[in-house]
């Protein structure tokens, strides 16, 4: 696995085409954006999206699907939304069992897929892999210490592609858990901003720390009903990622729901930032699915209810911290 292509050179995709490059690779980044792919080239910097970080001049960016997936393993991070579409485009010059790592966190509007499903139904010659875990796009690409998780059902693929990226400073763990890394990943973003929320309204750390631990609750118990195992989500791709995006301002999910918890608009925020906030879009997409399994996560329904049915957070506050009181350990 010496060539790594890397479809989406957003913030998250140059830091893992700059931590691909550091672990010996040859790497070809995809943009859509044609001055990306120029700035890359010329000057060695993303000023878009990453601009603070100076990459390796043998990344290579393009705009050509087929020079970006000509490659023994595919780092897909495209957002969630759109990665169905990227896929199909990638389909025809996609070669036979060529691992697709998916990279993008959430779940898809409309037919409430995971990531996996959307690669399985739309990239079906790609050996789908999962990465997640909690991970800041600056600090991968300047090579701090980081590690996630790379779920792979096939074992032995796994650890070639764990050897492949991984380095001294970005550690790779093993599952074959895709359920499990998937749910992880997505729901995290949609609790990230309810903590966000809780800073915003200054609603105190106890407050924070019960959402983080009630919220873990509703990740296991969407992760059970499709068939993915708990003890995933005690490991990077669940608390790790949770505990990361749900305490630091660096986050945009959080930060997010600090602007919110202190009057600002949802629409006044995200008109103001170039990249996606993923866990506006999985707030309806996880409550859509977690009542299509009956499973319930009420947090996730009042971030649903303030991020895209119009309810006041003081409202939605009251009627989350007016539920019945039940045993804490329930999964059902």
């Amino acid at each position: 696995m010496q060539r790594i292509g890397v479809i989406g050179a957003g913030a998250w995709g140059t830091a893992l085409a700059a931590m691909a490059r550091r672990a010996g690779r040859d790497v070809v980044l995809w943009a859509r954006e044609e001055e990306v792919v120029e700035g890359i080239n010329a000057s060695h910097v993303n000023e878009a999206f990453l601009p603070e970080v100076a990459l390796d001049p043998e990344i290579r960016a393009t705009g050509d699907y087929a020079e970006a997936v000509d490659a023994d393993l595919v780092l897909l991070v495209a957002p969630a939304q759109h990665l169905r579409t990227v896929c199909a485009e990638l389909a025809p010059h996609w070669k036979g069992g060529v691992p697709a790592v998916i990279c993008s966190k959430g779940i898809e509007k409309g037919s409430k897929a995971l990531m996996t499903q959307v690669i399985i139904e739309s990239l079906p010659a790609a050996s789908p892999m999962v990465l997640s875990g909690p991970t800041f796009a600056k600090e991968v690409a300047a090579g701090l210490p980081t590690a996630v998780t790379l779920a792979c059902e096939d074992g032995v693929l796994g650890q070639r592609a764990a050897d492949a990226i991984g380095t001294a400073t970005f550690r790779p763990y093993l599952s074959k858990d895709l359920v499990g890394a998937a749910i992880g990943g997505a729901v995290k973003n949609v609790l990230a901003i309810a903590c966000g929320l809780v800073e915003g309204k200054q609603l105190g750390d106890n407050a924070r720390a019960a959402l983080i631990t009630r919220g873990l609750v509703e990740v296991v118990r969407l992760a059970l009903s499709l068939g993915g195992q708990s003890q995933t989500l005690m490991g990077l791709c669940g608390l790790g990622d949770l505990l990361l995006t749900a305490t630091s301002i660096q986050s945009r999910n959080y930060s997010l729901g600090v602007a919110l918890g202190q009057g600002r608009t949802l629409d006044e925020v995200l008109g103001a930032r170039r990249a996606v906030t993923e866990g506006v879009h999985t707030a309806e997409a996880v409550v859509a699915l977690a009542v299509s399994k009956g499973v319930d996560m009420p947090i996730c329904y009042a971030m649903d209810q303030i991020l895209n049915r119009g309810v006041a957070v003081d409202e939605a506050i009251h009627e989350l911290l007016d539920r019945p009181i039940k045993e804490e350990l329930d999964f059902s």
